[in-house]
């Protein structure tokens, strides 16, 4: 029989042994949780729509290569701001960018814009703002699109950089434009997605992060990565549940930008009329007249068409191939949209170097 105290001593090296297991298990869960646990992320809330009328710090552009460029810098981390050149001594003109008053479309007649012509009629304004924005450095060469699905390059425009993709037919006085902008017709434009509507280029939530810098938005973006002289603005995604006057202040501050950056924007009114009442169509020609900028009204183009160019889901256009040569492929509303886009952009580029006018074809 072991003595009491030699007993009590193993007890007490027992409980000992068996804390220290206890310690060590403790510890060992405690050091597998904090190596577990997630870091707690901050959360920012929605920025708010805006757009600066005068160029923030931006990265470098990163253009593509073998593109002449007359405004790119080295990309960096370091942030630059977007350049401005002055106005010579002899040309101080500045572009106009009035302030917008709330009843100024509701003092026109009912449904004026259904009688604007196709091919916008040029402004003085139109040369002073592309002017500018040759003295901040835009390419004269290039042209960006701004717009959701029925923008994407596989439809609108891009086979104006491929001569098999399209016959010219009788509009061959269009050639020289079509030259002269190669290169922007089939490139993908940052501030062009499908899903898009026309707030969606404004948030910085939808800028590519491989080109575009941190909080620019998708329009920023494309402007200084592409530095155009000139925009065609499409926006047609809107549905009758949101309001229109929302629609035309978000289509307000894009005309806004553009101008305080000399990109002359083309404003282009929509074939379908999801919102039923044309209240969409009504406020685009409406801030066109206000900032004395192209209306491009693609709208009327398509009135005389089957079905007004749009498929039964009354969004979509109908589509055959670009022979513009052909009575049978202009029975449909892409060939149309993509031969009227040009003419337009062709009557701008004209009207701001000082060309003659083009012919006067029906189309």
């Amino acid at each position: 029989m072991k003595p009491q105290s030699e007993t009590r001593l193993e007890s007490i090296l027992i409980l000992v042994f068996i804390l220290l297991v206890l310690g060590v298990a403790v510890t060992a869960v405690m050091l597998f949780k904090s190596m577990r646990a997630a870091s707690p992320v901050a959360v920012s809330p929605l920025p708010t729509i805006t757009m600066p009328l005068t160029p923030a710090p931006l990265l470098a552009s990163t253009l593509p290569p073998g593109r002449k460029d007359t405004a790119s810098v080295t990309a960096t981390q370091t942030m630059v701001p977007l350049p401005i050149i002055p106005f010579a001594p002899s040309d101080t003109s500045t572009p106009e960018i009035p302030n917008p008053t709330p009843d100024f479309c509701a003092s026109l007649p009912k449904d004026w814009w259904m009688v604007m012509p196709v091919v916008p009629d040029i402004n003085p304004n139109v040369k002073v703002i592309y002017k500018a924005g040759l003295a901040m450095g835009n390419d004269p060469t290039r042209f960006s699109k701004v717009g959701d699905c029925q923008s994407i390059r596989q439809y609108f425009i891009g086979n104006f950089d491929n001569p098999e993709a399209y016959r010219i037919g009788p509009y061959d006085y269009l050639n020289p434009a079509i030259d002269y902008f190669h290169g922007s017709f089939d490139r993908l434009s940052l501030a062009v997605k499908t899903g898009w509507n026309v707030a969606s280029v404004l948030s910085s939530l939808n800028a590519n992060p491989n080109l575009c810098a941190v909080n620019e938005t998708p329009l920023e973006c494309e402007y200084r990565v592409w530095n155009p002289s000139i925009a065609i603005i499409s926006m047609e995604v809107w549905t009758k549940d949101r309001p229109t006057g929302i629609y035309r202040d978000y289509l307000s501050q894009i005309v806004q930008y553009s101008i305080a950056h000399g990109v002359v924007p083309i404003l282009a009114t929509k074939a379908d009329n999801l919102e039923g009442d044309q209240s969409i169509n009504a406020s685009i020609a409406c801030l066109a007249l206000e900032y004395d900028v192209p209306l491009w009204n693609f709208w009327r183009e398509v009135q005389p068409l089957p079905d007004h160019g749009l498929r039964s889901d009354g969004f979509h256009l109908t589509n055959d191939r670009n022979r513009y040569d052909l009575a049978v492929n202009m029975q449909s509303a892409w060939p149309h949209k993509n031969l009227t886009a040009m003419m337009a952009l062709d009557k701008v580029w004209r009207a701001v170097t000082g060309q003659p006018p083009p012919p006067d074809i029906p189309h």
